[in-house]
């Protein structure tokens, strides 16, 4: 070899040896690619391909009446562990419907972040927040692969009906983590998967045994399933 290949040869080492390309070589062999499915992004996950995100415009459809008794937010609420001076996130909070309401479980004295990676859901969720006198609940603009939440802080993380939509799936759980308590409780709320009965396309459901399964290559180990609502159901996970 000559003494240019040599140096060649060397310095691709360094480079492949540096800690942001071996971070983005691990990203890279975490997922696969295929042809994306009408609602999908062409991107598969441990056997699961990632769903489309829900817009912005969708917003409405999160606020709607109906919604009262097809997600009972009353049983997912009475089915967590909350206590007045929690340190809680809602993420993926969407208009901020699951926002306000923990807001009022964990009290004044408790803090609640609101959690988006969309720009103009931020903006809706404060002006829900504001409208409701929220003053609790603070905003926070993430991204696809950190929800910019304080580490070791967070008492439990709720994630409802967006987990599936995760770009990058495995980087925010890592993010979540860190950002948990130890003892700490990350709570999935997802559409049942394979269940005739619920009205909802296939991509935007989970089945529990994914869910399990793409939670514990974390730092987590499962508690509970709570199976009593009418078409999701809510897994609980704590941090080791």
């Amino acid at each position: 070899m000559t003494i240019r290949a040599c140096l060649t040869a060397l310095l691709l080492i360094q480079a492949l040896a540096s800690p942001g390309a071996l971070a983005e070589e691990a990203t890279r062999a975490r997922y696969a690619d295929v042809e994306a499915s009408p609602d999908g992004i062409g991107k598969v996950y441990l056997g699961r391909e990632i769903a489309q995100v829900m817009s912005y415009h969708g917003a409405p459809w999160l606020e709607r009446p109906e919604r009262v008794e097809e997600e009972r937010p009353d049983l997912v609420l009475a089915s967590l562990d909350l206590k007045p001076d929690m340190v809680v996130a809602d993420l993926g909070a969407g208009s901020g419907y699951y926002s306000w309401r923990l807001g009022e479980r964990v009290g004044s004295g408790g803090t609640v972040y609101a959690v988006d990676i969309q720009p103009e859901m931020i903006t809706l969720l404060q002006r829900h927040m504001s409208q409701r006198g929220a003053a609790n609940v603070k905003a926070i603009l993430g991204t696809p692969t950190d929800p910019r939440l304080p580490a070791d802080k967070l008492d439990l993380v709720l994630m409802v009906d967006v987990y599936h939509e995760f770009e990058y799936p495995y980087e925010m759980l890592a993010a979540i983590v860190r950002a948990l308590k130890p003892g700490g409780q990350l709570v999935f709320v997802e559409y049942r998967g394979n269940d005739a009965s619920v009205p909802i396309k296939p991509l935007h459901t989970m089945t529990e045994a994914q869910v399990r399964k793409e939670a514990t290559v974390h730092r987590l180990e499962w508690l509970k399933t709570v199976r009593n609502l009418p078409w999701q159901q809510v897994i609980v996970f704590r941090k080791k």
